[in-house]
């Protein structure tokens, strides 16, 4: 394990409207903001998009268990920023409802906000980080740099 300590620095509210896709303008946030490292939570709705559920099997490197969905689900979740030189990297996780059913796992692709997303990004700051293709696995893993 590696650590990093910090402090919490700017604070921002987002409000996320319908058909956003939620990455790019959380990506677009973080660049007129130059967050580089920060983590967020979010409650609201998505009305479709892709999420990975978890690897297929257990294996490095993983493949990834792909879940499309539509027709508006409940969500909240939680994630983080850490950029690199190819800019803002964003891992959210969630968890969804509609009706009886429930979906948990990893946003991503063109995830459109079903009529709004409520988010608070908290800034760290202090804490030396990135993210990077990790050659072993092919995944966007996490760098703590000091």
């Amino acid at each position: 394990m590696k650590y990093s300590k910090g402090n919490i620095g700017r604070v921002f509210l987002l409000k996320f409207d319908d058909d956003d896709i939620l990455l790019k303008e959380l990506a677009r946030f973080s660049k007129k903001e130059a967050v580089k490292t920060a983590c967020m939570v979010f409650i609201g709705a998505l009305k479709k998009g892709d999420i990975v559920t978890g690897p297929k099997k257990p294996v490095i490197p993983p493949e990834p268990n792909w879940v499309s969905f539509r027709n508006a689900w409940e969500v909240m979740g939680i994630g983080t920023i850490f950029s690199n030189n190819k800019g803002p990297q964003i891992h959210i996780h969630t968890a969804m409802g509609k009706k009886n059913k429930t979906l948990t796992g990893c946003v991503r692709k063109d995830t459109k906000v079903f009529l709004v997303i409520e988010a608070v990004i908290f800034e760290l700051k202090g804490i030396r980080a990135s993210k990077d293709i990790d050659p072993s696995t092919g995944l966007n893993l996490l760098k703590i740099l000091g």
